[in-house]
């Protein structure tokens, strides 16, 4: 019930009991396997496992049916990483069942996670995404055929949006499909399409939901800066997890108050400079493990470099630096010239981060919104919005 208390409660998807309520939401090119292990390192802190379930980068059924070599290495997971969670994204019915069934051949996932949350217009303009949950019978058809190719062992869960706009939402209905054809829980993103990543989330949507999908367990994603804010969404909405996602972005420790707050400890990450230095320091170490190529782990490490350092008397000048590093003794020299005794800075550091823009036009093809079924026309271009997607 909403007003609830949010004391430690576990998690339970499928046959996986995890025993921090907190899951990493998939973000596109952020949420590698190295970014993975770090939040894991952090969330093992105070937590009886790793504090949380911790979710691939999107993929692309189509990809991996396709059979490309990147999309493949994105969902093979570390042997530290269990459960092993995937996130897939499919506009066919067909595509995601034997991309499911091939993930099951091959054996890389202990639970896969559907995306129908993104907003990007090149996606959504054909049909894909966010916009996708209003066409209810293809939305179903999609849900079923994931659940039926994973089986019992592999639970699906999926993630969504409050609707297209406020005159279109979808909420309520992919929630109740999801329960009845089989799916292991749902998470809602508490904005909808039109509203992309600005405004406030919604958690009166996410209390809706809750009091609506009484069967399966519902996650509420938006907003979720800290662990007290992830207490007080599962307090007002009576959710039963929370899905975080850009409020740990340069700051992979919040998974290390997630599991203290939820645990009912005080115990809160206030790192120092050198302490920043030290984690950003560590992820340069995980990328090269990852990508088993030290120029291409800190190529890909420059992107957060100003979430790292956000708030911290960094100047502009040594940030370029850092974002233009060229290898990990580049790196370990810029960082040397840091005041790395300069404490935690407190309210400068915290807060949202990360991309939110303002409202956007929804963006979906012609005459999409006048009914839910697919139309033949639809259908027979929905296939391009597979063809480069992200985020949700």
């Amino acid at each position: 019930m909403p007003g609830s208390s949010a004391a430690r409660r576990t998690l339970t998807i499928g046959p996986h009991t995890i025993d921090t309520p907190v899951v990493l939401a998939p973000m596109a090119g952020i949420t590698n396997m190295a970014f993975r292990l770090l939040c894991r390192e952090f969330g093992a802190l105070h937590s009886e496992d790793d504090g949380g379930l911790y979710v691939s980068e999107m993929v692309t059924t189509r990809a991996l049916v396709e059979d490309h070599r990147e999309s493949w290495r994105l969902v093979t997971m570390g042997e530290r990483e269990t459960p092993r969670s995937v996130q897939l994204y499919g506009v066919d019915p067909a595509t995601v069942r034997r991309a499911v069934e091939m993930i099951r051949e091959r054996d890389l996932a202990d639970h896969i996670d559907l995306n129908f949350g993104c907003p990007v217009p090149k996606v959504t303009r054909r049909g894909g995404g966010g916009v996708l949950p209003w066409k209810t019978e293809l939305f179903t058809r999609i849900v079923s055929a994931a659940v039926e190719a994973a089986g019992p062992e592999v639970p699906v869960t999926v993630k969504t949006r409050v609707g297209i706009d406020d005159e279109h939402q979808t909420f309520r209905d992919a929630g109740l499909i999801a329960q009845e054809v089989g799916a292991a829980a749902i998470a809602l993103h508490g904005r909808t399409v039109v509203q992309h990543y600005s405004g406030q989330a919604r958690w009166q949507a996410i209390t809706e939901l809750k009091e609506l999908v009484t069967d399966i367990p519902v996650l509420g994603n938006g907003d979720i800066w800290s662990a007290e804010d992830a207490i007080e969404m599962m307090k007002q909405t009576g959710c039963d997890g929370v899905v975080v996602g850009r409020g740990c972005q340069g700051r992979p420790w919040l998974f290390a108050d997630l599991a203290a707050g939820f645990a009912g400890k005080p115990d809160r990450v206030r790192p120092t400079l050198g302490d920043v230095a030290q984690t950003l320091r560590r992820h340069a170490e995980l990328l090269v493990e990852y990508f088993e190529d030290e120029g291409r782990a800190v190529r890909d490490l420059r992107k957060h470099v100003a979430w790292y350092f956000k708030g911290y008397p960094v100047g502009g000048e040594m940030r370029h630096r850092l974002a233009t590093m060229e290898s990990l003794a580049d790196l370990d020299a810029k960082l040397a010239e840091l005041e790395l005794t300069s404490p935690y800075p407190g309210a400068a550091v915290e807060g949202p981060r990360g991309r939110a823009g303002t409202p956007k036009k929804a963006h979906v093809p012609e005459g999409w919104m006048t009914s839910r079924e697919l139309s033949p026309e639809h259908a027979a271009r929905l296939h391009e919005a597979e063809l480069d997607t992200s985020g949700g």
